[in-house]
């Protein structure tokens, strides 16, 4: 079960055939509906085409909202147009699908794996068809009882605050880079105030294009592990200094999307019916400011990875769930919790809550690792693989000798 929501499934299955889960057993791979390949695609050319753009844009300045919800809303009356019920993409349909293809497919027990949105519907695919289900694995974790805007301020603080620990757990990386979290507030106030604009070729080669860093750009590169976690130190003492290429050339890699590719609708209408309800932009930014007080308000009122959230709601206009959808999963079906210490999106913690109510699960933390684990870490793929044959003992051992990655360490500069 891939993530997003709007992941392209089909697209995974390297990484996944990569940990080595088919090597003694099938590996099936369904795309969810309204997804790639899926028909119909709830692809939005024009948020991809936004999105392209907005790299020479401030992250958060209301002009750059109501572009993005120009976009989304032109996307909503094309789907609309087509006669398509976009209130029918949403976690609660996507499970069924997946009950649905074990039926079809005459398979008596198999093991579920999702990560990211993946584990938000593993999680609900459990409690409503546990008939079937042998083990589920998760990575990542996103539990449906607690997922909201407000939410991710939480996971942003987790998940940057252990990186910064990190550093400091590592004399050479502790002596170069002191007060981390200072230096951040600063370059984001910074940042926020005076704005950079720089031309910047892509990660991926071509011409230099025109990308703005402000102080929410910043924050957004960091919770979407765009810079490596080994190089944040080092990105943000170059950028303190008057260098800011490495996040520059990071935010220039959205001007070149691949036009079609993620599902942004599916996105809308599990974001729109599932996540935002229930909490308002004022309850966002309270939570902003309780993960990260001293930042611009402005920074704070947009939901890290999801900003203007409020507003493109509005215009996608689907119903309410949230009733049926922020339930707690508790089940004795066992269970893997995969997750990783620098996880900005999903924050570590949330694996050890979504397992308190699974009462015959193995919480597994993965240091020095980022969002969806299984792929970056051989340990987290040993030990999947060790479930898959033993759900209730997996070989855990590797676990034990894990720590992060040396830090990069560049030359002190003077600031320009």
């Amino acid at each position: 079960m891939a993530g997003g929501p709007g992941g392209d499934a089909f697209g995974d299955m390297p990484f996944v055939i990569g940990a080595g889960v088919n090597q003694d057993r099938d590996l099936i791979v369904m795309t969810q509906r309204g997804t790639l390949y899926a028909e119909p695609n709830l692809a939005c050319p024009e948020i991809d085409r936004f999105n392209a753009e907005s790299v020479g844009l401030r992250y958060d300045a209301p002009s750059t909202g109501r572009r993005l919800v120009r976009a989304t809303g032109q996307c909503r009356d094309r789907l609309a147009g087509e006669g398509i019920d976009l209130s029918a993409y949403n976690t609660t349909e996507n499970a069924a699908d997946f009950a649905d293809l074990r039926t079809a497919l005459g398979i008596h027990r198999w093991n579920v794996y999702g990560y990211s949105y993946g584990t938000d519907l593993g999680l609900t695919y459990l409690r409503r068809h546990p008939q079937g289900v042998r083990s589920l694995a998760i990575d990542s974790v996103v539990p449906p009882q607690i997922v909201s805007l407000p939410w991710t301020w939480d996971s942003a603080q987790e998940g940057i605050d252990t990186i910064f620990a990190a550093c400091a757990a590592q004399p050479a990386c502790r002596n170069r880079y002191p007060n981390l979290s200072r230096t951040l507030t600063q370059q984001v106030r910074r940042l926020e105030a005076h704005p950079l604009t720089v031309m910047t070729p892509p990660p991926a080669g071509g011409a230099p294009v025109r990308v703005v860093l402000d102080g929410g750009a910043l924050v957004n590169l960091l919770v979407g592990n765009a810079v490596p976690a080994v190089d944040v130190p080092a990105a943000l003492d170059e950028l303190a200094h008057g260098n800011p290429e490495r996040f520059a050339r990071a935010r220039a890699a959205g001007a070149t999307p691949v036009i079609g590719e993620f599902a942004h609708g599916l996105t809308q209408s599990v974001a729109c019916s599932e996540w935002v309800p229930g909490y308002s932009q004022a309850d966002l930014l309270a939570a902003g400011r309780r993960a990260f007080p001293g930042w611009p308000d402005s920074v704070l009122a947009q939901a890290p990875q999801l900003p203007f959230q409020h507003e493109a709601c509005r215009v996608w206009n689907v119903p309410d769930r949230t009733r049926v959808q922020r339930v707690t999963t508790v089940s004795n079906v066992p269970a893997l919790v995969l997750s990783g210490t620098f996880d900005a999106k999903t924050g570590a913690r949330w694996g050890a809550y979504a397992a308190r109510t699974l009462f015959r699960s193995t919480t597994v933390l993965i240091p020095g690792i980022g969002h969806w684990v299984v792929p970056q870490s051989p340990c987290a793929a040993s030990v999947l693989t060790s479930f898959l044959t033993r759900p209730t003992a997996p070989d855990t051992r590797c676990v034990a000798g894990l720590a992060p990655k040396p830090f990069t360490i560049v030359p002190a500069l003077e600031k320009s």
